[in-house]
């Protein structure tokens, strides 16, 4: 098992992860988790767990993690707005088709309020990106 283990794990919390060096004790059969580091992503900062001096390896170690994570959530975010795009197709559907007018009259006016902000969005930064273009 030992053999099998990473490096380093990323316990992931909102804003980044701890960051623990894995110690696998094959004598024992045990994994030791030494705490190293705190993460934030939103503000790229690493800080070193009490008096620790990270090495290269720990910062390279982190530095990846940092690159990769961020590109995941990212990809999460598109995804989610693809997700949203099939909940508005199906929405669309229910209401035409399924809903009682007790489930419209529930729904219908916080769905307008949503929908009118997010076009709103839409047609501001659309406007914005043609108007840079066009500079």
């Amino acid at each position: 098992m030992a053999g099998e283990l990473p490096d380093y794990y990323f316990r992931i919390r909102d804003n980044g992860a701890f960051v623990f060096r894995i110690n696998p004790d094959a004598r024992n059969l045990r994994v030791e988790m030494e705490q190293i580091a705190v993460v934030n992503l939103k503000k790229g900062d690493v800080k070193p767990q009490g008096d620790r001096t990270l090495s290269d390896g720990d910062l390279k170690a982190i530095n990846n993690w940092m690159t990769e994570r961020t590109a995941l959530l990212a990809r999460r975010d598109i995804d989610d707005i693809h997700r949203t795009v099939d909940h508005l197709n199906l929405t669309t559907h229910w209401a035409q088709s399924k809903a009682s007018n007790g489930d419209l009259e529930n729904v219908t006016d916080r769905l307008l309020l949503a929908m009118h902000d997010l076009r709103s969005v839409l047609v501001r930064k659309k406007a914005d990106r043609q108007t840079r273009s066009k500079d």
